[in-house]
């Protein structure tokens, strides 16, 4: 495991808020120069604690207002390959977690409605060999980042 301390953690949490931030905003947050921001965020980089940078969007002001969660159950015989393969052929489904016990996967989807998420769930139960779904809207979220 790399070696990180508090520093490179205020990096961390300075670019979670905003991935934009400049390397001068980060110095004078954190009391460093410029160059040793740099060279903190290119470390973190090269050794795999910053994987990319993204931006945050509203889906909702992009007409993709409704997310909900999907259990999918699979025979005992599926292969995790397979379960992978039946969620990301639909272009609706943001992410796929694939877990122990019951349900076999849990997906992530995002739709414009009620009728477009019902669309969705008869595509997902149509594909592969699915043998049960059960779907949970969400009402809100709130997350929390283990670096604070």
């Amino acid at each position: 495991m790399p070696e990180i301390d508090e520093i490179d953690h205020q990096v961390l949490r300075l670019l979670r808020e905003d991935g934009r931030r400049t390397f001068s905003e980060m110095a004078e947050r954190i009391g460093l120069s410029v160059a040793a921001v740099k060279r903190r965020v290119d470390r973190l980089k090269e050794i795999g604690v910053i994987t990319g940078f993204s931006v945050q969007i509203d889906y909702a002001k992009l007409g993709w207002g409704i997310e909900a969660f999907t259990e999918l159950r699979y025979p005992g015989t599926t292969p995790v390959s397979e379960i992978i393969r039946t969620a990301t052929d639909v272009p609706e489904v943001q992410e796929v977690f694939t877990i122990a016990g019951d349900p076999d996967a849990l997906i992530h989807v995002r739709v414009r409605d009620l009728g477009h998420l019902q669309q969705v769930i008869d595509r997902l139960r149509r594909a592969g060999d699915v043998t049960g779904t059960k779907t949970l809207l969400v009402l809100g979220s709130w997350s929390r980042d283990v670096l604070g």
